[in-house]
């Protein structure tokens, strides 16, 4: 099925293992939901019709009732509906979290369009082409307003955010193309923020970066911006007195906050918003001068910098 006639189409096909469980988990709930809700319906309509007014009918109240019954009708339906929580909270805590060996892809959301970024330098507008079988994590922040990515066929949806980084991860296992949207209304032309996504063999894949055209690699890049912004002359050992970057990602700052993407961008654009109380402002703020592309590369070179090497160089 092409992606015309998936758009066409009431259920999309499933483009992975995970969107086929959460199909089972929807299609199961709503048999639970109808199993449940079918038969009062149909007791409301019986009744209504045997006891309507003007109908010859027994009316004289009957004491006693079983207690067992009354039992079941409540905790039956908890312990059903219970299995169903526990299920779904387990799809949703996979989906949160990311396998450690996932290609990470950087994603940037603006009026209207998408912009995708390969950790080898490929960028790419609205398409976006990964592996089969290979988990990838999409790390995307919005240029301008709220936006939704989502993917039909896998059955994922995430906000991107103006100012903060979001993340989504998938498992694209069926080879094939598949539709890709905006799922936030974001303005003017928001229906055409569309693209598809290319799910292909790892050899076609491999052949595909071969022959797309690409910069720098991402920390490559980092690496490089990192020295003409001056940002070396600080954090390298210069006079000025620089936290060190090795090994800061993933812990606790000085200033108590937990050091994550989000926290370097605005270390980086506002380092004010950051700054501990008491030291002096001397980074200047890089808000309006560095772009959401940079900021990534940036990011990605932080993140990249070791403990041990930063302390031989």
């Amino acid at each position: 099925m092409n992606p015309q006639q998936q758009a066409l189409s009431l259920w999309p096909s499933a483009a992975s293992a995970a969107a086929t469980s959460a199909d089972h988990l929807i299609w199961s709930f709503t048999a639970l939901t109808l199993v449940l809700v079918v038969p009062i319906f149909l007791g409301i309509a019986w009744f209504a019709l045997r006891y309507r007014d003007g109908k010859t009918a027994n009316r004289r109240l009957r004491h006693g009732h079983d207690r067992m019954i009354e039992l079941g009708w409540m905790i039956i339906p908890f312990v059903l509906t219970l299995i169903f929580f526990v299920w779904g909270m387990r799809l949703f805590v996979d989906q949160k979290l990311p396998p450690a060996n996932a290609m990470r892809i950087e994603a940037i959301g603006r009026q209207w369009m998408w912009k995708f970024e390969h950790p080898g330098g490929q960028a790419e507008i609205n398409d976006l082409h990964v592996p089969a079988g290979q988990p990838v994590l999409i790390n995307m922040i919005s240029q301008d307003v709220i936006h939704g990515l989502y993917v039909p066929a896998l059955r994922i949806q995430m906000e991107t955010l103006p100012g903060r980084y979001t993340q989504l991860w998938f498992n694209a296992d069926r080879v094939g193309t598949y539709r890709l949207l905006c799922s936030e209304f974001c303005g003017t032309d928001h229906s055409t923020m569309v693209g598809l996504l290319y799910v292909m063999t790892p050899a076609d894949y491999a052949a595909w970066l071969a022959r797309s055209h690409h910069g720098e690699r991402i920390v490559s890049a980092g690496r490089r911006l990192f020295a003409s912004y001056g940002c070396a002359g600080c954090h390298d050992g210069g006079t000025v007195a620089a936290p060190a970057l090795a090994g800061l990602y993933g812990q606790v700052a000085a200033n108590g906050a937990y050091v994550d993407d989000t926290y370097l961008r605005s270390a980086i654009l506002d380092p004010d918003s950051t700054r501990v109380p008491g030291q002096p402002a001397v980074m200047p703020p890089f808000k309006g001068v560095v772009s959401e592309d940079d900021l990534f590369r940036l990011i990605a070179y932080i993140k990249s910098l070791d403990p041990a090497a930063e302390a031989s160089r």
